[in-house]
């Protein structure tokens, strides 16, 4: 697959004003217009405001910091000026959903300064894109402020009415719940039991359950969506390039219910964020759309990050793989050698085989190295030392004969301490014998004690792990991550993580709702590639009926390795559950990166249509799915360039199929179609669409009659 390269494409118009009045506006405006975003003081303090097309969509709202162990920066500032500038370029990014990214949007600085000693300075940056507004708070260097002992951000969001949202509760080291959908005054009165190692009780057979906690009432994990109640608006709050700084979560207010604080993940001794001055926090961020699909189409999270540090990144390609893994959830195999160990030399040789067979670009082997047999007790893995069963250079090897690639695995079971003092080795061994990507996991509670994975500490380990991968021209996939906040435009070898109620519950736990796979698009993956692990064929395994199954058809496990976006993407199954399916064909085609996407139609929850084509001028796929109701979606195809044919091959439900009753029921259709046509998506329950448009030849012509 050819590699972008991540080159800024400079028709950019920049102006620049400056005022130094009190009286300068302190407003910016989107390109079109449509969206406000400014900042007032109100008896010194600073509030900011959002509108949409005259509408307030959050109103005046206080910004500011509490400080441990020093006076407040929230009152008695003045403004000592303000700078605007407008921004309109493009850039390319080295692998995404489009292959090109407009970066449009008007600026606002505001320059404040504390009026009574020590006149501490702080600066508010403001941007307004056509899809959302964002802003930041800077400290700039300054005699009197040196470095910073956060004990609390003070933003607040005002919102101005009771959307409907979508959110899952405030959890310091887990996004692996399934979304609910509420009111958002609902929230006020939530709670949620958080036990975030039950799901090691399940497949390990007992690990200590040390993290259990009631989750506050009232708190949500960002991304947070909203719909309008009239459906005329859809929000999302979030944050963008998140770097040395704790993740936001999000409280209700105990009286307002539509109002929002800013809490920030502690570190052990309780501050939230340590830093020098100067200092920026990350951008908190407003994503504003018409319609569902237009949240999904937004870059407005890579645009707030700064472009790629690595300059030469034609070593970073996108790709799908299979792996020994999901065989570990359903219990067929073992991480240890305790039981049936999934990851020998000969297994893995086994699955190259097949990836080979298949057009399929690598292998992920889980339980490879020493230490699974005491995981969770304490510097227990080793990187670098193989088990004696796996025999890592031989199958790297024998993989690069048959243009399969390795890709390797770091399990921490979040003892940071241990994995970063191997960290150079670790590496160092998989450049050296030639692994290209890595899943990186840190399933457990952090070492050392009341660390969080989503505190300042861990945002700074994970980027240290991205960097020293770098250095190594090795990419990653992130398993128990800090939530993505657009980071890979800056660092592009952080290609995927997880941060997701993903596939392996449905192995060992209550099995994910079908509307699930309906909410991710709208929610988790506004905050980057997700890797859910899709491409599961046996829905039902044996070894974990009747308790533990997956809840969708086999059609719709196809349709979400286009809708749940990947680039670097698995087809988790089996692969003796490949052998023989005609539907295989898909998986063996489907791209891992994009040129161009479009979301057709949709609803939060109930169903989804995306398009994407793999390049210019090549083959489209169409990935539609619907939650736990059967529906008829019409699919228009006018994304495709007009007057010439293509070729539909559509995999999708039978008649009789349903994702409870006959889940593995499918069928696939051939014909001609036009950008005028329409593809009927007759879902079942749970059930899903696959559809590749190839350009058609004189051949396919001749072939192929209209699509019925």
């Amino acid at each position: 697959m050819s590699v972008r390269l991540a080159l800024s494409v400079a028709a950019a118009l920049v102006l620049s004003l400056t005022a130094c009045s009190t009286d300068a506006p302190m407003t910016t405006t989107s390109p079109d217009g449509a969206l406000t975003i400014g900042v007032e003081l109100q008896d010194g303090r600073p509030h900011y405001h959002v509108a949409a097309d005259g509408d307030s969509l959050v109103a005046s709202s206080p910004l500011g910091f509490e400080l441990d162990g020093g006076a407040p920066l929230r009152d008695g500032f003045e403004v000592v000026g303000t700078t605007r500038r407008t921004v309109d370029t493009s850039w390319t990014p080295v692998w995404g959903t489009q292959d090109s990214v407009r970066n449009h949007f008007s600026e606002r600085t505001i320059r404040l300064r504390e009026t009574d000693a020590p006149k501490r300075r702080l600066t508010l940056v403001l941007r307004a894109y056509n899809d959302g507004v964002a802003f930041r708070y800077r400290w700039p260097e300054q005699p009197t402020l040196d470095s910073l002992r956060i004990a609390s951000e003070e933003t607040q969001f005002r919102l101005t009415a009771d959307h409907t949202a979508w959110w899952i509760p405030d959890d310091y080291d887990n996004y692996e719940w399934v979304y609910r959908e509420t009111p958002l005054s609902a929230i006020r009165d939530s709670a949620s039991k958080i036990s975030y190692n039950s799901y090691l009780e399940e497949v390990d057979g007992g690990a200590p359950d040390t993290s259990e906690k009631e989750a506050a009432p009232g708190t949500v994990n960002p991304p947070l969506t909203l719909r309008s109640p009239d459906e005329k608006r859809y929000l999302a709050l979030h944050e963008a390039a998140l770097t040395d700084y704790s993740s936001m979560t999000l409280r209700a207010d105990p009286e307002t219910a539509t109002t929002l604080h800013t809490n920030l993940v502690p570190w052990p001794d309780g501050v939230k964020v340590k830093a020098s001055v100067p200092h920026q926090t990350p951008w908190r961020v407003i994503q504003v759309a018409d319609r569902p699909g237009g949240l999904i189409e937004s870059h407005i999270l890579q645009n707030l990050n700064e472009p790629s540090k690595i300059e030469d990144p034609s070593w970073i390609e996108p790709m799908t793989y299979v792996g020994i893994w999901w065989g570990m959830h359903i219990n067929k195999y073992t991480w240890d050698r305790s039981g049936t160990h999934g990851a020998t030399t000969e297994r893995t040789k086994r699955y190259m085989d097949f990836a080979a067979a298949h057009d399929i670009d690598g292998v992920l082997v889980e339980g490879w190295n020493e230490g699974w047999s005491t995981w969770l007790s304490g510097d227990s893995f080793s990187f670098t030392e193989s088990y004696p069963d796996f025999d890592l250079q031989e199958v790297v090897a024998y993989g690069r004969e048959k243009g399969v690639a390795l890709v390797g695995h770091h399990e921490t079971g979040g003892d940071i301490p241990a994995y970063e003092r191997q960290l150079d080795d670790a590496f160092a061994l998989y450049d050296s014998v030639g692994v290209p990507a890595v899943k990186t996991g840190y399933a457990g509670p952090i070492r050392p004690e009341g660390v969080h994975h989503h505190g300042q500490q861990m945002v700074n380990h994970y980027r240290r792990v991205v960097k020293k991968a770098a250095e190594h021209e090795i990419v990653l996939d992130v398993h128990e991550p800090v939530m993505g906040t657009g980071i890979e435009r800056t660092w592009p070898n952080m290609m995927t993580r997880e941060g997701v109620r993903g596939m392996e519950y449905n192995a060992w736990a209550e099995p994910s709702p079908p509307s699930h796979t309906v909410t991710l698009p709208f929610t988790r993956m506004l905050a980057g590639p997700l890797d859910y692990t899709p491409g599961v064929f046996n829905l039902t395994p044996e070894e974990t009926m009747p308790d533990h199954r997956v809840l969708t058809t086999l059609s719709k496990q196809l349709a979400n390795m286009v809708v749940l976006y990947s680039p670097v993407q698995m087809a988790a199954d089996l692969v003796e559950n490949y052998e023989g399916e005609e539907a295989v064909a898909f998986i063996e085609r489907v791209p891992a990166d994009w040129s161009e996407s479009h979301v057709l139609n949709a609803r939060i929850g109930e169903h989804i249509s995306i398009a994407r084509q793999a390049a210019e001028g090549e083959a489209w796929y169409i990935g539609t799915t619907t939650n736990e109701e059967a529906r008829t979606v019409e699919v228009p195809l006018d994304v495709l360039d007009a007057g010439p044919s293509y070729v539909a091959h559509v995999y999708e439900d039978t008649p009789d199929a349903d994702y409870r009753d006959n889940p593995h029921a499918y069928r696939v259709r051939r014909g001609l179609v036009t950008a005028s046509d329409t593809i009927e998506a007759d879902l079942a329950r749970g059930g899903g669409q696959a559809v590749i448009l190839d350009p058609a030849t004189a051949e396919d012509e001749a072939q192929y009659d209209a699509l019925e």
